[in-house]
């Protein structure tokens, strides 16, 4: 029997002929003579009623015995529902010919009718997408992942697969996670007691990569223009709701480009993203509307609609000053903005997406483009209203003296970096690359206010589960 999706019945432009259902129930209710049956398959936010009756197939020994958490599979007649279901939006349901049970789902079963707390939903991560809530958030996670490899692909990128396991840190942060098969019960030692790390896996310290932008470096100086897409890690220990120690990141890199033109690129991408989900996903972004965040549409179409106002970071400072504003974290140059700080600029001092630009490098990584005025390096913040950042970047520091220099200027060693600096002896140019935290940019347009809700399977300290 071939099976259509509720997403396609739903589609059809009128009722008749035969449906073929198969789904997980999410509401039984028996009348007399009748049950009515709630299916969900998870290819839309809605489900399909099915109405079975003494003379379906099954519904004595099957239909009067199912439970919520049950898979079925249903054969029938696509018909228009009721008037009064009309009115809620139900267009069609189906008469049931036949009711299969494919997998039967105890009275244990976790997601009965009712509403359940996000934190009672992440201790079953493994049921959790079968919720409303969850199951648009991977809807949404989908199509902006799709939407994301269009636009790149679209403006001539390739797609590049930058390693999981590294020896580099490209942040210099050194929170990373060790990546290790050396015996922990009985370590190998040097002769002066030191662990003897020519004896691990790779002959040397490894870790999960927190970032795939320096293998983007060597791609877009070879191809022009690359993109990574791909999981990130931190050994932050932070059980924040803005904080996960697995990610995922989107990281463009572009040979000959300033930040003039990275910060025309991050708004254009911004742009083609909000608008494919919103095309793509309207009843998932009205569910989103209705039950998570009003402005969840709004403040999308704002971004959409709205050129983004360039502003130097001494600038943002200084109206922050003079904004009478009490803020929880003070605010100065050389300081980093907070939440607060990039809310306010966005949302009650212009209304519209913000690009700070020329930041202090006293608070910035090693690899960004120092300006001439040796005090502040080519880098961009991008701020949205309702979180705050979304993208950072910069343009690269590609002269190889000045590169250098900040590398033991920081206290990292030239040495771990030797390919990175190779890039700039031979054929240098200026380039320029940003990163997309994906679960901030899904929490944005959901609404969602922990992290831990937009990734299916959350990482956080004391938690690997599923």
């Amino acid at each position: 029997m071939a099976y259509e999706s509720i997403r396609g019945l739903l589609a059809r432009e009128s009722a008749g002929g035969r449906a073929t259902v198969q789904g997980w129930l999410r509401t039984v209710r028996h009348a007399k003579e009748l049950s009515f049956l709630e299916v969900s398959d998870g290819s839309c936010l809605s489900g399909i009623q099915v109405v079975a009756n003494p003379e379906t197939r099954g519904f004595e020994d099957v239909v009067r015995h199912l439970t919520t958490g049950s898979a079925i599979a249903v054969e029938g007649a696509l018909v228009d529902s009721p008037g009064k279901s009309q009115e809620k939006g139900q267009r069609f349901e189906v008469h049931a010919a036949e009711v299969e049970l494919v997998g039967a789902a105890g009275s244990d079963y976790p997601l009965q009718k009712k509403r359940h707390s996000f934190e009672f939903l992440r201790t079953i991560a493994h049921l959790r997408p079968r919720t409303n809530t969850l199951g648009a958030v991977l809807r949404i996670r989908n199509a902006a992942s799709m939407a994301i490899h269009e636009f790149f692909q679209h403006e001539g990128f390739f797609y590049l697969h930058s390693p999981i396991v590294t020896a580099s840190d490209a942040e210099g942060a050194g929170e990373m996670f060790r990546v290790t098969t050396l015996p922990l019960d009985a370590l190998p030692k040097t002769e002066d007691g030191r662990i003897d790390e020519a004896a691990d896996f790779f002959g040397r310290p490894a870790f999960l990569t927190v970032s795939g932008q320096l293998e983007a470096e060597i791609g877009a100086l070879a191809l022009s223009r690359v993109y990574t897409f791909g999981p990130t890690f931190r050994a932050e220990n932070s059980n924040t709701a803005r904080h996960l120690a697995e990610f995922w990141m989107v990281e463009p890199e572009v040979a000959f480009c300033d930040l003039d033109g990275l910060a025309e690129l991050a708004e254009r991408f911004l742009k083609f993203v909000f608008a494919k989900v919103l095309d793509r996903c309207p009843e998932d972004m009205a569910f989103f509307a209705e039950r998570i965040e009003p402005k969840a549409i709004e403040r999308m179409r704002t971004v959409i609609e709205q050129p983004f106002l360039r502003l130097p970071y001494r600038e943002a400072i200084a109206i922050l000053e003079r904004s009478g504003e009490t803020f929880e974290f003070p605010v100065g140059f050389g300081r980093d903005l907070q939440s607060e700080h990039e809310r306010w600029l966005t949302e009650k001092h212009v209304g519209r997406p913000v690009v700070v630009t020329d930041w202090p490098a006293s608070i910035k990584a090693f690899y960004m483009y120092r300006n001439d005025d040796r005090e502040t390096v080519a880098a961009m913040d991008v701020l949205v209203g309702g979180v705050g950042e979304l993208i950072g970047g910069s343009q690269r520091e590609h002269r190889l003296d000045r590169l250098e220099a900040t590398i033991r200027g920081q206290g990292l060693d030239p040495a771990a970096y030797w390919w990175y600096l190779d890039l700039r002896r031979y054929g240098s140019v200026p380039h320029a690359g940003f990163g997309l935290g994906f679960e901030r940019l899904v929490q944005f347009i959901t609404g969602m206010a922990n992290i831990r809700d937009v990734i299916p399977f959350p990482r956080t300290p004391g938690q690997a589960e599923f």
